[in-house]
């Protein structure tokens, strides 16, 4: 087990090399990875925190002494990602004198940090960008990897780009002022990474679930770890999602669970959060699978059980959101993942062996929704 006092560096070695540090109290890792070059930078966070960000600007300016700071007050969630939203922080920035030369730090959870990405990476054509992830959810996912974006009427993450991070610091103390429900959601993308390429995460939550949801515990500590390397494999091999060797999906596994999961944040108007849906979307991946031949019942099975121990939902009632199964279909036929006419589904052929599943019969996908609508 890693000591509470010693910080972990993930390198990221693709095309624009940089580190995710994991520790406890590594804020101030934050300015060198803003390096020396930059003469303002812009903190993108949300209102509520405001006093995370203080902090932040405050460990920049002790180390890099006179930088201008604007402030990007940034709506809370998911409402943050639209095109006004962005708008309003370009026109921020050109009235700041924004260089390709400056820097944006973002603070704050997975919608932060994929609008501030978005923001960085189209100002300019690209500025460097620093995340500071205040959730589970965007440590593990959000932060890591590249990806930006922001929602549309049709559905979340349609507008976006690939832009990587100068450098992400995870300062696992944050994670003590988060709401159990926040801490529980951020468990979903952990458990995908279990399923998808390590085991080993699924038998640290067996051994003992209150411990992932310890936010000082050398457990909860570990499975952020191996989730963010799970991430950053796979990352390096397959930065913008062409595809893996010899038929792997490459990068589209990440997306394990999330073509039903962006279909119920979509129906429920993002009320139910993304961990959460992601855990719903998986159960109802595994049924597919399962009846599709592909997977055998007991993996299948596993998923329900896994969930349910760190508390996750396991089933979803779209009739308490309105939310009909040819609602969700017809969202999910314009997912990512989609191809023409055609909808594709990650699915496992066995634990950590993923694989696509193209046009699943019709019957098939209602009966998994039936499974998904009914299962404990």
């Amino acid at each position: 087990m890693t000591d509470a006092s010693t910080v972990t560096r993930l390198p990221v070695r693709g095309a624009s090399p940089y580190d995710v540090v994991v520790g406890h109290g590594v804020l101030g890792e934050v300015a060198s990875m803003l390096g020396t070059g930059p003469s303002r930078v812009a903190i993108a966070y949300p209102e509520p925190l405001e006093h995370l960000a203080d902090r932040v600007i405050a460990t920049i300016g002790h180390s890099l002494g006179e930088v201008e700071v604007l402030r990007l007050v940034l709506p809370d969630g998911e409402v943050a990602k639209t095109g006004a939203v962005a708008l309003d922080a370009w026109e921020q920035l050109g009235a700041a004198g924004f260089t390709r030369s400056d820097a944006v730090v973002t603070v704050g959870g997975g919608a932060t940090t994929d609008m501030g990405g978005f923001i960085a990476a189209t100002w300019l054509r690209g500025v460097p960008v620093v995340h500071v992830p205040t959730t589970l959810l965007a440590m593990v996912d959000a932060a890591v990897g590249g990806k930006t974006g922001m929602n549309t009427g049709a559905g979340k993450n349609l507008v976006g780009s690939f832009h990587e991070p100068s450098g992400v610091v995870c300062d696992l103390d944050v994670l003590g002022s988060l709401a159990e429900p926040e801490l529980i959601a951020g468990l979903g993308e952990v458990v995908k990474c279990g399923f998808i390429a390590d085991p080993e995460i699924l038998t640290l939550i067996d051994r003992c679930p209150a411990n992932a949801l310890e936010p000082r515990s050398a457990e909860l500590r570990e499975l952020v770890e191996r989730a963010i390397a799970v991430k950053v494999e796979v990352v390096v091999a397959d930065l913008k999602e062409t595809g893996g060797a010899e038929g792997h999906p490459g990068r589209e596994i990440l997306n394990y669970g999330h073509t039903m999961a962006h279909a119920i944040e979509k129906a429920t108007s993002y009320r139910i959060r993304h961990g959460e849906a992601v855990a719903l979307g998986m159960v109802y991946a595994a049924e597919l699978a399962r009846l599709a031949g592909r997977l055998d019942d007991a993996t299948a099975a596993r998923h329900a059980e896994v969930l349910a121990a760190v508390g996750l939902p396991t089933r979803f009632d779209g009739a308490d959101f309105g939310a009909t199964f040819d609602d969700l279909l017809a969202t999910m036929r314009v997912d990512k993942k989609a191809r023409g006419a055609h909808l594709r589904f990650l699915v496992l052929d066995g634990l950590a062996k993923p694989a696509v599943l193209a046009d699943p019969s019709l019957e098939h996908l209602q009966a998994a929704w039936d499974h998904l609508a009914g299962a404990r």
